[in-house]
């Protein structure tokens, strides 16, 4: 049993000064104020100090970094891909696939199931490393007009039979969806997902204001990298840009890199969803964490140089990291720590339907994250174990 003190702890929905932070079997058991409460004699304490104790980081966006990509068939990525988001302060991930051949997709899908279930088995080699608790589906529907790098020629029309099979290769483990609101057949797969419990994500999207509304009232509450891959907002033709701004119902993710968005947009969007609706993601490939060079997404060849990621031209993902997108988001929207830390915790997870995960709580997990106070992740722990810095 262990005893975590620091000089602050965020839940993230409120600030406890000098905390008491109780552990026991990978759950929170009690978190208290040490002026409140004496440190039981039966646990083993660590102090971090003059520094910041918060809840591990939910990254709902994901397609890798360390040289790998969450779809590589190596025994080797998903640890070291593990490992890294780990360094960063990222504890709890969704794997997240790009627009490929059907057959692949469903090998990859099958892949990431496997890698699901023994994370929920508890394996002894976890230790140290995020956990992949669901897969997020980014193509292949969505429009051929704004599908970015995705490979056109393998775009799909949204049709119940095509998810199916996409459903039962991942054995359930889709947990959300990406999907361009405005295609035939949209609306009913939408509301078919949602019915399972996954969350739908409007993306990838060239759809009129009225479409994406349709999308929303079927089902969807959520938008992919906003602004990104999406009609642009104009002031007699909202789009989707439009809805997801405006309806109460969706959340928004957002790519704080400085490259994907202007800081006058980010500081935008939030505002307009406010410190509950905004959601941090990395859209991170497999180059972050290396130098520049030649990478792929999925099957797709990759430029990066300078931290930008292009392929013939386009933008193709980040090699964004969460905590920097934390410490960005506070800089460029003019947010305190406890309102940047809230879009990388508690607002993903309850967007994704994690119980546990995103908050600092009684009961909930012991995932939780140690930062200085400009930030940086020090220390990172899943389950009360602390996970080891990659070399």
């Amino acid at each position: 049993m262990l005893a975590f003190t620091a000089a602050t702890l965020l839940t993230p929905n409120q600030a406890i000064e000098c905390p008491l932070l109780l552990v026991s079997e990978g759950s929170v058991v009690e978190l208290a104020s040490r002026s409140e409460r004496s440190l039981p004699s039966n646990y083993r304490v660590c102090d971090f100090a003059d520094n910041v104790i918060v809840p591990g980081y939910v990254d709902l966006h994901i397609h890798g970094n360390a040289g790998y990509d969450v779809m590589d068939g190596s025994s080797a990525a998903l640890p070291a891909i593990e490992r890294m988001l780990a360094a960063h302060g990222v504890t709890s991930y969704f794997p997240t696939t790009v627009t490929a051949p059907v057959d692949k997709l469903l090998r990859a899908l099958e892949r990431l199931a496997t890698a699901i279930e023994e994370c929920a088995k508890g394996k002894s080699d976890r230790a140290g490393r995020a956990a992949p608790l669901g897969i997020h589906l980014e193509g292949p529907f969505i429009s051929h007009a704004r599908c970015g790098v995705h490979p056109p020629q393998y775009l799909l029309l949204p049709k119940l039979e095509t998810f199916e099979r996409f459903w039962q290769a991942a054995r359930g483990h889709i947990r959300m969806m990406t999907i361009a609101p405005e295609l035939d057949g949209a609306t009913e797969l939408i509301a078919a997902a949602a019915a399972r419990g996954v969350c739908v994500s409007l993306g990838h999207s060239d759809a009129q204001f009225d479409a994406a509304k349709r999308g929303i009232d079927a089902g969807a509450h959520h938008a992919t990298h906003t602004f990104n891959a999406m009609r642009p907002l104009a002031h007699r033709d909202p789009g989707i840009l439009g809805a997801v701004l405006t309806d109460e119902r969706v959340t928004a993710d957002i790519i704080v890199d400085g490259v994907h968005l202007d800081p006058a947009i980010v500081k935008l969007v939030a505002e307009a969803k406010g410190p509950e609706r905004t959601v941090l993601i990395t859209d991170a490939i497999s180059a972050t964490g290396m130098p520049g060079g030649h990478y792929h997404l999925g099957s797709i060849e990759v430029d990066v140089k300078d931290g930008v990621c292009t392929s013939k031209g386009r933008l193709a993902g980040s090699v964004l990291t969460m905590d920097k997108a934390v410490r960005n988001l506070s800089r460029f929207a003019e947010w305190d720590l406890p309102e940047a830390v809230g879009a990388a915790t508690k607002n993903p997870a309850r967007v994704a339907r994690l119980a546990k995960k995103g908050i600092l709580a009684a009961g909930s997990d012991a995932d939780f994250v140690v930062l200085n106070r400009e930030g940086e992740v020090l220390r990172t722990y899943v389950g009360g174990e602390e996970c080891t810095r990659p070399t």
